[in-house]
């Protein structure tokens, strides 16, 4: 599999002071701090430490350099500074997790005066006179604003014609060998919303290893894993020779599965070809087009329903989901289980013929033909796919024939955690 990583910026962490080396200096002497000075160092919750700071020059040699506003803080409230202390009064030092919640904080947190040490900057912060240390990285990284793996701005929308080429794709044995290929293979997963393996054993339920190395199962109504083939009786219309149109599974859900898997064990039929579409790619060329159509899926909830013997579903969400930027950050897309719109007394027939002229445009972008990038999976195949964004579609197929696919759900969380610890690993090693 070719292609390069998405770009991560490195978080650093908090440095505690003793690796910044200024336990070993004195206390700091910053604004309204002098030559003999008490500095209490910790909690106000717990009994107060003590430093007194000798006599002498606050800048004498070898003494770093105090001042009492540094431009390193500059834009940095005093408030978020403290909240992200890390010394050992205010996180656990075996889970990093944090000790204090806000109330434990001062209501009027102020810094008293900061000083540098190389890529440390050490802070008193006011009324209580704590101290944290941080790296000048972990400063940096807060102005900077967060970071959402899931919006449309972190992702490559795509279009059937990039992959002229051939779709891409690895191998199971080498995917299982090499940690830098599952890199890959997790890291476009988040990018381009799949990834394909080939070489997997046609055993049934091998689908639940290859769930099982980019996270957890998620177990539903239909079980840990599911069968995808022609049934005497079906429950889904996927379980017919019927062709399927692009879709997102099971929207009827909150939350919804994030991740879907599809191995196939048999393919002896006329069609029955596969069909993955960018969702994001076609919602943001439905708003560049009619953007009025977009605001519309975007803000109307519809609920996606699903019953059968065994269970009964609903759930009630946008077709688009947007972050607070009003960036694309999830897809619900499903005529099968989509229920009439109800708008309530407060709607209007108007509000309603304006939703599904909305609906039917999103619906005309999706089935594009330069949107839908189609292949046959083979025995052994196995597409994984973000059905957040990734709808999935198939041709009709003749029921004399066989096709015999096995499926389960995982999560986009447990992909991504996945994908850090094997980076982690990676770094750690060289």
């Amino acid at each position: 599999m070719t292609g390069t990583l998405p770009t991560h910026r490195p978080r650093s962490a908090v440095t505690p002071a003793s690796a910044a080396g200024l336990r070993s200096g004195p206390p700091l002497a910053g604004a309204g701090m002098n030559a003999g000075d008490q500095v209490r160092v910790g909690s106000p919750n717990k009994r107060w430490r003590l430093l007194r700071r000798a006599p002498g020059p606050a800048n004498a040699e070898g003494a770093m350099k105090t001042a009492a506003h540094e431009p390193v803080l500059d834009g940095l409230a005093p408030i978020l500074l403290r909240h992200g202390c890390g010394c050992a009064e205010c996180r656990d030092a075996g889970s990093g997790q944090r000790l204090a919640s806000i109330t434990d904080l001062p209501g009027d947190v102020s810094v008293t005066g900061a000083r540098t040490a190389g890529n440390a900057v050490e802070v008193v912060f006011g009324p209580d006179g704590h101290r944290a240390v941080f790296s000048r990285a972990w400063l940096d990284d807060q102005r900077r604003p967060p970071e959402d793996d899931r919006a449309e701005d972190a992702k490559r929308l795509w279009a059937a014609g990039d992959y002229a080429a051939g779709l891409p794709w690895q191998s199971w044995p080498r995917y299982l060998d090499d940690a830098r290929v599952r890199e890959d293979c997790l890291a476009a997963l988040l990018r381009d919303g799949f990834f394909l393996l080939r070489d997997v054993p046609c055993q049934p339920g091998t689908v639940l290893s290859v769930a099982g190395t980019a996270g957890y199962v998620r177990e539903t109504n239909y079980g840990r894993l599911f069968d995808v083939r022609v049934e005497a009786t079906p429950a889904n219309l996927a379980f017919t020779g019927l062709p399927v149109a692009p879709h997102t599974d099971n929207p009827y859900r909150d939350p919804v599965p994030t991740v879907q898997l599809l191995h196939c064990l048999a393919s002896a039929v006329d069609g029955g070809d596969s069909g993955l579409v960018d969702g994001f790619r076609a919602a943001a060329l439905l708003r560049g087009a009619d953007p009025a159509a977009f605001e519309i899926l975007a803000r109307t909830p519809v609920t996606f329903a699903y019953a059968d013997a065994h269970a009964e579903l609903r759930a009630t969400r946008p077709m688009i989901t947007t972050d607070p930027r009003g960036k694309i950050r999830e897809i619900r897309f499903n005529s099968r289980s989509l229920q009439p719109l109800r708008l309530g007394r407060e709607g209007s027939p108007d509000e309603a013929v304006a939703f599904y002229a909305a609906y039917r445009a999103f619906a005309e972008t999706v089935i594009r033909p330069e949107l839908m990038l189609t292949f046959r999976l083979a025995p052994g195949d196995c597409v994984v796919f973000d059905n957040t964004r990734i709808l999935h579609a198939r041709t009709g197929f003749a029921a004399a024939g066989q096709r015999h696919l096995q499926g389960c759900y995982a999560d986009l969380d447990g992909a991504a955690s996945a994908l850090a610890v094997l980076r982690r690993a990676r770094k750690a090693a060289r």
